[in-house]
């Protein structure tokens, strides 16, 4: 959530935030009423309060006759301390309902717009031509059958669309990516973290996903647990009510977990293949920084994912998303696009967000330094979804007969091998 000092002092600032992300800019007036009626609630408490604390040290000193006067007034402030506290208590949870609905902030140099007005940042590596090379360029799909790597049809037959089954070389190659992965986050300093799937409600609202993008999540209401779309909501949620010495910042985790996202929408959109799944693994970079240095911290998630993409030896753009597609969290965020031959376009791998102090302010992790305590800032970056990176590899490094080359910073984790083969049908 965003302060709410800052709601109060610069009203004009939150709403121009609200417009460019295509959000509700009566909102902010809203709160800002709520927010004043909870703060003249808070102040009519203590007032009536401070009556009853006064009156009770009179009716010891009064007389008889004064003192059934005292009784009487002192049942009726009674009435109206519990009055004052009700009305106390409904004003914060007002004000506390609509500061979870509004979003973060949005960076002054984001692009304003919807999902196609992104500007791109940089671009890296060549597009192959397979034109030039004398074939056509398979899809991921029909070269990981062939590859004996996916099982689309048992996964439908087991679970349903969007689920598949990786086999064999397909199996050893997420299992490749994961360890390549957290070996290259270990050594840039992160604490690798194997994490929960399954989370309580407050871990999943206080990282933002259960407002605009709670039609995405999976809850499993008679235990009332939610099932993470990315090991950001537990990694986010591990410091929740925790102080942390501001010597000991940053703090940096990789988590890998099974990612669960119900794809709800995208009827229609991505149904061939492994691209857009209902279930997948991913390692993602996560962390707590003074909020000073957290616009640095977003640059080097940034740079971390482009180090992981040109070691896997893939074409990719670099873009800065735009107002309206960047989630309720996030005040900025840069992702990371692969080009997908078969597709002739350039799709999403990795992103990285800046919360600033967003999520830390719902899930109170707070930083200490000296006597001043204060929200620190939590940031997060993919830096390996297993099944698109999966699709970006074989496409990208096909080889004529069927066979896919494997870049050498995958090899040491697949036995050495340098290609992989079609198997005999």
């Amino acid at each position: 959530m965003i302060d709410l000092r800052l709601l109060r002092e610069d009203p004009d600032r939150v709403r121009a935030s609200q417009r460019a992300r295509g959000e509700d800019v009566a909102l902010v007036d809203a709160l800002l009423s709520a927010d004043e009626l909870r703060r003249s609630s808070g102040v009519r408490f203590d007032e009536l309060r401070a009556e009853q604390k006064q009156l009770g040290k009179l009716i010891p000193k009064a007389t008889p006759e004064e003192r059934a006067e005292l009784l009487k007034k002192a049942e009726q402030l009674k009435t109206d301390v519990k009055a004052a506290d009700a009305a106390q208590d409904e004003a914060d949870a007002e004000a506390k309902r609509l500061l979870l609905q509004l979003g973060n902030l949005v960076h002054e140099d984001v692009p304003v717009g919807g999902e196609e007005d992104f500007v791109v940042l940089e671009t890296h590596g060549t597009i192959r031509d397979f034109g030039a090379e004398g074939f056509e360029p398979k899809d991921h799909l029909e070269l990981g059958e062939a590859l004996g790597a996916i099982d689309m049809e048992r996964g439908a037959k087991v679970s349903g669309s969007r689920f598949y089954y990786l086999t064999g070389v397909g199996a050893l190659l997420e299992l490749a990516l994961v360890n390549a992965a957290i070996a290259q986050a270990t050594e840039a300093g992160f604490i690798p973290m194997l994490t929960p799937a399954l989370v309580r409600p407050r871990a999943m609202e206080g990282t933002g996903f259960l407002g605009q993008a709670a039609e995405n999540v999976y809850h499993l209401e008679k235990d009332d647990y939610y099932l993470v779309g990315t090991s950001e909501v537990p990694l986010a949620a591990y410091h929740m009510d925790e102080i942390v010495e501001a010597d000991k910042l940053p703090l940096r985790y990789a988590g890998f977990s099974p990612c669960f996202r119900r794809e709800a929408g995208t009827y229609g959109k991505d149904t061939r293949g492994i691209f857009r799944v209902h279930q997948f693994d991913k390692v993602e970079m996560f962390s707590y920084v003074d909020p000073a240095d957290a616009e640095a911290e977003h640059r080097r998630l940034l740079e971390w994912e482009k180090q992981w993409l040109t070691g896997l030896e893939l074409p990719f753009q670099v873009i800065d998303v735009a107002t309206g597609d960047l989630g309720a969290s996030a005040s900025r965020k840069f992702d990371c696009e692969a080009w997908i031959p078969t597709q002739g376009k350039y799709r999403e791998l990795t992103s990285a967000s800046n919360c600033d102090s967003f999520q830390a302010r719902r899930l109170s992790v707070r930083m200490r330094e000296g006597k001043k305590v204060q929200p620190l800032a939590t940031l997060n970056g993919t830096l390996c979804a297993v099944p698109r990176t999966i699709v970006a590899l074989l496409e990208n490094h096909q080889l004529p007969d069927g066979s896919v080359r494997v870049p050498e910073v995958l090899r040491p984790y697949l036995g050495g091998r340098e290609v992989l083969e079609p198997v005999a049908k």
